[in-house]
């Protein structure tokens, strides 16, 4: 790992757990600060805005620029603006965060009202919505159904929370697609699109840059495939017997940030892997 130049960090298990920040996070910034080393912050969970996440890690003592913030709300929404120039409108199963990145790509939505009143929408896009309703899936279904284009910022099954895993985006959407049979593009890990623009925001190349995230499924996987290293932090979702019963093994294994830290600023790093 010595090589390394770049680092994305994944944020829900990595940086933090709910509302409450992992130990040893402002030290991890100050070490990325002092070697010098440029990083990009992404995250699969699309709820919230990045003027929310800089506020939040303003919270936790630590500062950022907005352009070191990636969510997969954003990497969808440049996506669809980008592949689909001419869509105008979109619905919406998400919350703030995607819907103003849809809003600043020029998306109109279309709500569940107005589809049961014979409306169409040039797109259905999909996220982490903690608002659902019946309705809410039912008109996306709907739409799916007549052949309306389905994407997902991402299909995570769970996220992690300070009470344990709470349903992701994966399983919000598996609704519609269980009551269509049609299954989403998706945008985020472990996709190669997110890791395509993470790279493309840090005009990096993927051989000398490594992935800290918490998930194997998504974090790991899609940074493997994708060409990057792997640094699997065990804060989050895979514990270290999730670990030893995968095939998929990353480079380096840290119990949390604090390790991270260590390893950067080249101490001995006990009980990783």
């Amino acid at each position: 790992m010595n090589a390394t130049k770049n680092l994305i960090l994944d944020m829900d298990g990595v940086l933090w757990r709910g509302d409450t920040p992992m130990p040893g996070l402002a030290e991890l910034f100050a070490a990325l600060r002092q070697h010098r080393l440029p990083f990009l912050l992404v995250t699969n969970n699309s709820t919230r805005s990045t003027s929310y996440l800089l506020d939040k890690l303003e919270r936790f003592g630590v500062r950022v620029p907005a352009e070191a913030i990636l969510s997969s709300a954003e990497a969808t929404a440049s996506y669809l603006r980008r592949e689909h120039p001419e869509a105008l409108t979109a619905y919406l199963v998400g919350e703030e965060g995607l819907q103003q990145a849809l809003a600043e790509q020029g998306f109109e939505t279309v709500t569940p009202e107005e589809v049961r009143s014979g409306a169409t929408a040039d797109l259905v896009v999909g996220g982490l919505t903690r608002n659902l309703s019946y309705e809410l899936v039912a008109m996306a279904s709907l739409l799916v159904r007549r052949g309306t284009p389905f994407f997902a910022t991402n299909m995570d099954a769970s996220f992690p929370s300070e009470i344990g895993q709470l349903p992701g985006a994966g399983a919000v959407l598996s609704v519609i697609t269980t009551t269509t049979g049609v299954s989403p593009v998706t945008i985020g890990k472990p996709e190669p699109i997110m890791f395509r623009e993470a790279l493309r925001r840090l005009a990096a190349e993927a051989s000398v840059t490594a992935m800290v995230g918490d998930r194997l499924d998504t974090d790991i996987a899609g940074a493997r495939v994708s060409g990057l290293r792997t640094i699997l932090v065990l804060s989050g979702v895979t514990s270290r017997r999730d670990l030893v019963a995968s095939h998929l093994q990353p480079d380096l294994v840290v119990e949390d940030i604090r390790w991270l830290t260590q390893y950067l600023d080249g101490r001995h790093l006990d009980g990783c892997g």
